[in-house]
């Protein structure tokens, strides 16, 4: 059967006569609900929708089949006890009558009205029924209400379980006596058979604690067995002792549990694993024995970087300053180049006619001393020159793989005799420094204007420190990021201020006096280092002296052992070289040094003159050609040369390096200004080499002829 409904209604089964008219009557007019049923099974079927008591009267289930109303009067819920009302002839009550006490037995609650009856004592028995149909009612509200919290009881202890069982922590709950009601598997890791340490005989020996004077604390002070005596005792640490482990630190505390009343009436205790914390505080305590030393140390660190940081907001700011000035500074190199190109040339011409009219003077001291003295100054003009192209980056270099601490040191004499007694040198160069790529000579000469620069802000004398190392580029340069060959020079001079500075690498700017220096020392060591592919930096304060720094490209090969100087022109048979140069004036004092050595020479003013002289089968041994001439340059006019002649030997003069790249690579330079004996060395190298490879071939091949001494125009 379904749960009955909450309801007060009568159910009223009298079939015969008017007692179940009047019965409804009476119960509406005082606000009872009455339903009368024509039968048996109908009011068992108006049972399923509730029902708060039943009125039957007596001969409707005296002989009836009462089986489907007993089941269902059986079948209640604890809680319900239907109030059945029977109304029976006067004289027929429960104490008279077997019928009565029969229906008794198999409806329960019943309540006997005879008949007639008035209609107070109806009424008055229909409530009091109905009062106990409402306790019922409430009893299962009561039932139902206490079946949720039990349910819900269930869940929270569930939930509670869950949460014990997966805490990282161990949990024990303990009766008034020690006894565990409940443990979690972190408790039972400790103590698998539950019981805590102040109640175990060797309690003491696993456990070891110690109170705040340092003395070993006993069983009776231990966190469980305070909590028990009312006590909280939080966070007391433990080393736990287990047979053949490792000893492990632990965090106990104890809280009690209290009943209604106050009292204790069990304890919670808490182990907490703190190894891990307690190796982490051993590991600062061993940091902190060391912090000092760190913190020294670290200060150390962060003043470098502070220095580092202030080096680069200065290069920035200078690097913002030299920005501003580059489109002077290319400017003034296009300038610079063009001009120092000429000025070669030029001193081509002097140098070579000087030269060859010194063989021709008779032998005078006074000739001799001013030959002597023209040959300085056009050596000095060169120099001069040299340095012009070093700043326009239009130089000759000749890179190659430089040992920098053994150039240094190849240079200490030379540099103690250029600066003089009263300036102390001192070369700081690490062995292991990574060769670099650079022409030597270049870097020697460079080196040594500085070295005279310095020398120069020393005028009371001072120290002079070379520096050679490999260090990371800055952030300024324009380089990739990496370390670098580092070559630097510091002095501890008069030092320069902030508008000196900023204009100490433009040519021919100079603080020294009239006749005392060019103005092109910094410039043409800027220049060598960005034409190398490095980077340069200089810096310098007024009383704190000047230090120039170059970073200079790494070489991919070891360093080569120093080239000895050129040996005196060999003895070669004469030969037969065309000379092709625009500018008349060299290519009259090139054509005399080499008709003077011996040679047939013959002249051409352009590329495209030369190629029709050897078109029209003109016998040629030796191709010499300047390489910067209008319409067809040195390099055109020699793959041109050699498309008719593959093995004939070309000679290229030039002062520039900016040549085409690669293109070059096979053809040998000859340097201007050159003397002859350069010339000469250059010509007979070239022509014992095509001499040698030549050997095996026919005679007659080629564009070659028996030369014959003389100048052809």
């Amino acid at each position: 059967m379904s749960e009955p409904a909450t309801t007060e209604r009568a159910l009223i089964l009298a079939p015969h006569g008017r007692d179940s008219t009047v019965a409804s009557a009476l119960l509406g007019e005082v606000g009872i609900a009455a339903h009368a049923c024509p039968d048996l099974p109908a009011l068992c079927a108006a049972l399923e929708d509730g029902a708060g008591l039943l009125i039957l009267a007596e001969e409707a289930v005296r002989t009836a089949d009462l089986q489907g109303l007993v089941a269902w009067i059986g079948a209640q819920p604890p809680w319900s006890d239907l109030p059945v009302i029977l109304l029976t002839l006067r004289g027929a009550g429960a104490e008279r009558t077997p019928e009565a006490a029969r229906l008794t037995e198999l409806l329960g609650n019943v309540t006997f009205v005879e008949r007639p009856f008035h209609p107070t004592t109806l009424i008055s028995v229909v409530r009091t029924c109905l009062r106990g149909r409402r306790r019922q009612y409430e009893a299962r509200a009561r039932l139902v209400e206490r079946e949720r919290l039990l349910a819900d009881l269930a869940d929270e202890r569930a939930r509670f379980e869950t949460l014990v069982e997966h805490l990282p922590v161990g949990v024990n709950l303990m009766d008034r006596n020690g006894g565990t009601i409940l443990s979690n598997p972190a408790f039972r890791r400790f103590l698998p058979d539950g019981v805590i340490p102040s109640r175990r005989p060797d309690g003491e020996e696993s456990w070891i604690t110690y109170d705040a004077q340092g003395r070993r604390l006993t069983r009776d002070r231990f966190p469980g067995a305070c909590a028990l005596r009312g006590e909280t005792v939080s966070g007391m640490e433990f080393i736990y002792r287990s047979t053949g482990e490792q000893p492990v630190w632990t965090r106990v505390s104890g809280v009690p549990v209290r009943d209604s009343t106050g009292k204790a009436a069990g304890a919670l205790a808490v182990i907490v694993d703190i190894s891990d914390q307690k190796a982490a505080q051993e590991a600062l305590q061993r940091l902190t024995e060391t912090l000092e030393f760190k913190v020294q140390e670290r200060t150390r660190e962060l003043a470098a970087t502070l220095d580092q940081l202030r080096d680069e907001i200065r290069d920035r700011e200078r690097a913002e300053a030299q920005l501003r000035q580059t489109q002077k500074l290319e400017t003034l190199g296009q300038l610079t180049g063009g001009v120092a190109h000429d000025f070669n040339n030029l001193l081509m011409a002097v140098l070579g006619n000087l030269e060859l009219l010194r063989k021709r003077l008779p032998a005078d001291p006074t000739t001799e001393r001013l030959f002597h003295g023209a040959m300085q100054g056009a050596r000095r003009g060169a120099t001069l020159t040299q340095r012009l192209l070093a700043f326009a980056r239009r130089q000759d270099l000749q890179p190659q793989a430089v040992d920098l601490t053994g150039l240094l040191d190849g240079m200490r004499t030379l540099l103690e005799r250029s600066v003089g007694p009263r300036v102390v040198i001192r070369i700081d160069a690490r062995p292991a420094t990574v060769p670099a790529l650079i022409d030597p000579n270049q870097l020697e000469l460079a080196i040594l204007n500085l070295a005279v620069n310095a020398r120069d802000a020393m005028p009371d004398g001072g120290t002079l420190t070379v520096t050679v190392d490999e260090v990371p580029v800055p952030v300024a340069s324009g380089l990739p990021p990496g370390s670098y060959p580092y070559v630097s020079v510091r002095d501890t001079g008069t030092g320069m201020d902030e508008e000196t500075l900023a204009r100490a690498i433009e040519p021919f700017f100079s603080t020294k006096g009239i006749g005392k220096g060019t103005g092109l020392g910094l410039s043409m060591v800027h220049g060598l280092a960005v034409q190398s592919g490095g980077a340069f930096r200089l810096s310098s304060a007024p009383g704190q002296g000047a230090l120039v720094e170059l970073w200079l490209p790494k070489a991919t090969t070891p360093a080569q052992a120093a080239e000895l100087p050129p040996a005196p022109a060999a003895d070669v048979s004469p030969a037969v070289v065309l000379v092709v140069d625009d500018d008349a004036l060299i290519a009259m004092s090139t054509v005399d040094m080499l008709a003077d050595l011996g040679h047939t020479v013959i002249e051409a003013g352009s590329g495209v003159e030369a190629l029709e002289l050897l078109r029209n089968g003109q016998a040629v041994d030796l191709l010499l050609t300047d390489y910067a001439m209008p319409g067809m340059t040195g390099v055109e006019l020699a793959q041109a040369a050699r498309a008719m002649a593959p093995d004939l030997p070309v000679l290229l003069a030039t002062g520039y390096a900016d040549l085409p790249e690669g293109v070059v690579a096979d053809l040998p330079r000859l340097a201007k200004p050159y003397t002859q004996n350069q010339l000469a060395v250059a010509t007979a190298k070239l022509l014992a080499e095509t001499a040698r490879t030549s050997a095996h071939a026919k005679p007659g091949d080629g564009l070659h002829r028996e030369p014959r001494a003389g100048i052809h125009r």
